[in-house]
């Protein structure tokens, strides 16, 4: 019976539409996510000037601030993610179950 039902949700053009959709996300996020990473890990390499310049007349360089907006855009990007997953994504997806069976 569970082979039967994977085969509907499968066949249904419901599922694959939400698969390509849900996917996309997942890569345009993840795009998003590398290109600031490594973007920030290029600066570290390449720029060392640049992230070593001073901000204001303390101690405080570019790079510190710059390091922590990746990490609070990681976090932000994550919550994001979550909050459409947990959302969108899980009631289709339990719609489209439901739908098969029936």
């Amino acid at each position: 019976m569970a082979q039967e039902t994977w085969d509907r949700i499968r066949a249904n053009p419901k599922f694959q539409a939400f698969v390509k959709k849900r996917n996309t996300y997942s890569i345009i996020m993840t795009i998003l996510g590398s290109l600031v990473y490594y973007g920030f890990i290029l600066l570290v390499a390449y720029d060392k000037d640049l992230l070593a310049s001073k901000i204001g007349a303390g101690v405080t360089t570019l790079g510190i601030p710059l390091g922590v907006g990746v990490i609070v855009f990681t976090i932000i990007l994550t919550w994001i993610y979550v909050g459409r997953a947990n959302g969108e994504f899980d009631t289709e997806s339990e719609a489209i179950v439901k739908e098969a069976t029936k």
